[in-house]
This record gives C-alpha cells, sequence and structure tokens, in this order.
C-alpha cells in the first residue's frame, strides 16, 4: 500500500533533499511552499523525472493562519490519509534585539512555533496509526545564537514541543521527533562570504558543512525507525568541537 508524507517547505533546501529521499522510499509526496513557485514548479519536475511517486504541490504560507484550513481541506477533498508529518517550512528575523519589533518576533513565533502546532492540531485525525511526525529543530536551539535571537528561542520551543507532544500523540499512536541540523549547504548558507563560512568551518569537526542529503538520510530514519519517539537529533558534525 502506497505511503504519504506532508512535507512543509518540501521544494527548497532540507526540505527539497527529503521529499527526494522520501520519494525513493516510495513516498507518495504533498510539498507546501510559501510564494516561489518557478522553484516549487521546477522542483515538481525534478521529483517526476526521478521518481515513480505522485508529487503534488500546496501554496500555503505558514505565516498565514489560514494554511491551516487550506491545508487540512486538502486532504479532505483527495480522501488522502497520511503516514508522516515533516515541518520543515519555518522563518527567521535577523534584526538587532535593540530593534526587533514585536510584529516581526511574532511572526516568527507563529510560523516555527504556533503554526504546526495548529495545523498538527487539526490533521492529527488524518494520520494513520503507527505513523510519525518530524519537526525541524535547530543547532541554534540549543546553542546560543547570536545572529537572531527569535530564532534561536522559537527552535528551543520546538525541542520542547516534541519531548511534550509525545504525551499529547500517543493515544493516536503517532510517534513525534525531530531533527536539530547545525550547518547544511542550502542555497542560504552557500550565499554566505567566504571568511563567515571559513569561521563556522573551523568550528566544525568535519571542517565542513553538511550535505542535505546527509541530514534527510536522518529525516528518513526517524520516520521508519519505530521505536525513535520524543528524540531531538542533532547533526552538526561536531560543533564546538574545536
Amino acid at each position: 500500500m502506497k505511503k504519504h508524507v506532508i512535507i512543509t517547505g518540501g521544494t527548497k533546501g532540507i526540505g527539497k533533499a527529503v521529499a527526494f529521499s522520501l520519494g525513493k522510499a516510495g513516498y507518495d509526496l504533498l510539498l507546501t511552499y510559501a510564494s516561489d513557485e518557478d522553484t516549487a514548479f521546477h522542483t515538481r519536475e525534478e521529483l517526476k523525472q526521478t521518481l515513480t511517486s505522485d508529487v503534488h504541490l500546496l501554496k500555503a504560507d505558514v505565516t498565514d493562519r489560514q494554511s491551516i484550513n487550506l491545508i487540512y481541506n486538502s486532504l479532505l477533498w483527495s480522501n488522502r490519509r497520511v503516514d508522516a508529518v515533516v515541518f520543515n517550512a519555518g522563518l527567521t528575523c535577523r534584526d538587532s534585539f535593540e530593534n526587533i519589533r514585536i510584529e516581526e518576533w511574532e511572526k516568527v513565533f507563529w510560523g516555527n512555533v504556533h503554526f504546526p502546532v495548529f495545523l498538527l492540531q487539526r490533521i492529527v485525525g488524518l494520520i494513520n496509526k503507527g505513523g510519525s511526525v518530524v519537526f525541524t529543530g535547530s543547532l541554534m536551539g540549543i546553542q546560543p545564537h547570536s545572529v537572531s535571537l527569535a530564532y534561536g528561542v522559537t527552535k528551543s520551543a520546538v525541542h520542547s514541543i516534541v519531548r511534550n507532544m509525545v504525551k499529547f500523540l500517543n493515544p493516536y499512536e503517532i510517534r513525534v521527533n525531530a531533527v536539530a541540523p547545525g550547518f547544511v549547504d542550502t542555497e542560504w548558507q552557500k550565499n554566505k562570504p567566504a571568511e563567515i563560512r571559513n569561521n563556522i568551518e573551523n568550528k566544525i569537526a568535519l571542517r565542513r558543512f553538511a550535505d542535505p542529503e546527509e541530514i534527510a538520510d536522518v529525516y528518513k530514519m526517524l520516520i521508519e525507525n519505530n521505536y525513535f519517539n520524543g528524540e531531538i537529533i542533532v547533526t552538526d558534525g561536531g560543533y564546538s568541537y574545536r
């Protein structure tokens, strides 16, 4: 029987890599994206050329509360239940502590914390027993984040959500975990100046950023290994080892 997965933010970066990993494992894919239709359509074509799985796109911005109903209704209209949910979409704000406005602070909290919690509340009845939920946490929810206070605090909250949600999802026979990546060679990271990249790499024992595919393998493991529950899997290459 075919398995189905929802991946929020599934057309770029880590989400795209997870889509390829799970698609190769036979999952049909529902990938959400915020606004970049060209990239989303290009990703869908890449996946279709490589995989035999069905690939569906849904424009659903995590900063828009209506996206919760949009995703829920999409599942209802397609008569689709899911076996896994990957909460990968998120956002940050790089304003300084002195300058960040409450509106921006609330926007990051909504996208990174409130949206996945209330989307999960809405669709939990459509997740099959034995299913898996995987959040994207972050090393910056563990290590102090000097660039974005809002991002670091919200990712700490994501880790706490995972540990607490175990008890609430247990009656549904659904497991919940998170991946906490360090620095990953996504499009955003590749645009960092060479000096900043070098400074980061010098703090990592493996002396390099992770490939998105390496991180995607951890998501796949959490979904397929039925004994992981309530775990935050840090994948940082040995950050601060040096």
